[in-house]
C-alpha cells in the first residue's frame, strides 16, 4: 500500500482564538505535510488553510477527525488516489 497526496481543506471559525489549538493538531501531522497555505478572511474572523500531505487515506482522516473536535473548525480531505506509484 503507497501514500497518495491528500489534499485537505479547513475552515477555522474565530481564527484569533483557535490558531493555537489548530495549529497543535497540524504539527502532530507534520511529518506526512507537504506544503501549507493559508488565507485569512479579512471581513470576517474566519480563515481557510489549505494543506497538500503525502499520506494514507487514514491518517488524512485521522487529522479530519482531530481537527473536528475543535470547536469551530471545519475540515475535509480528498485523496487522489495511486497518485505516488
Amino acid at each position: 500500500m503507497s501514500r497518495d497526496i491528500c489534499i485537505v481543506g479547513i475552515m477555522v471559525e474565530e481564527r484569533a482564538c483557535r490558531a493555537p489549538e489548530v495549529q497543535e493538531v497540524i504539527t502532530r501531522y507534520g511529518a506526512r505535510i507537504l506544503s501549507r497555505s493559508g488565507i485569512p478572511d479579512p471581513t470576517k474572523s474566519r480563515g481557510i488553510i489549505t494543506l497538500t500531505m503525502e499520506a494514507y487515506d487514514y491518517e488524512a482522516e485521522n487529522l479530519v477527525e482531530d481537527l473536528g473536535r475543535v470547536n469551530g473548525v471545519t475540515a475535509r480531505a480528498m485523496c487522489l488516489v495511486e497518485a505516488m506509484e
